[in-house]
């Protein structure tokens, strides 16, 4: 599977965005999917994971409550919507996606990398 993020960009502090993770190539619903960040000189870390029927999601303590992931099988994407967003939001943002559910807070368990999109939150 071919993954595509988009809908990165310049925000302000409290603003808003929404990403999403277009896959083609496989049906995206045998995939669980999830959001990783890279910021400057840091290691890519997790931030949202959605399980392939979309009913089962997990967030990174840091994103929790302002962040929410979504899934979309019949358009084969994942929605990543990010409020109240904060300078340290600031990243580029990845999508993965895998064929199991195991370890998904590590970049290590997906197989398939969207190639990333910059979020910009300016203080």
């Amino acid at each position: 599977v071919q993954l595509q993020a988009s809908g990165g960009g310049f925000v302000q502090t409290g603003g808003s965005l929404r990403l999403s993770c277009k896959a083609s190539g496989h049906s995206f619903r045998s995939y669980s999917a999830g959001w990783f960040r890279q910021g400057p000189g840091k290691e890519r870390e997790f931030v949202a994971y959605i399980n392939w029927s979309g009913g089962g999601t997990s967030y990174a303590d840091s994103v929790k409550g302002r962040f929410t992931i979504s899934r979309d099988n019949a358009k084969n994407t994942v929605h990543l919507q990010m409020n109240s967003l904060k300078p340290e939001d600031t990243a580029v943002y990845y999508c993965a996606a895998q064929t199991s559910a195991q370890a998904y807070r590590r970049p290590n368990a997906y197989g398939y990398w969207g190639q990333g999109t910059q979020v910009t939150v300016s203080s």
